[in-house]
């Protein structure tokens, strides 16, 4: 994990946990907009192989 910020370089920073605490978690992250959250992408175009089969094809096999 890094650091995002720079403790202070004080004395009295290096004893008091607090303030060490604070200098770590002490701010929020940067804002994430919901527009760059959602990804887009085209449509894919269908696949003509996809709809050759004939369902009613077993008929002419079998019964004709």
């Amino acid at each position: 994990m890094t650091d995002r910020t720079e403790p202070r370089k004080t004395a009295r920073d290096a004893t008091d946990p607090a303030l060490l605490r604070r200098d770590r978690f002490g701010a929020l992250p940067d804002r994430i907009r919901p527009e760059d959250m959602v990804e887009t992408k085209p449509a894919t175009l269908p696949d003509p192989a996809r709809d050759t089969y004939n369902p009613d094809e077993w008929l002419i096999r079998y019964c004709g």
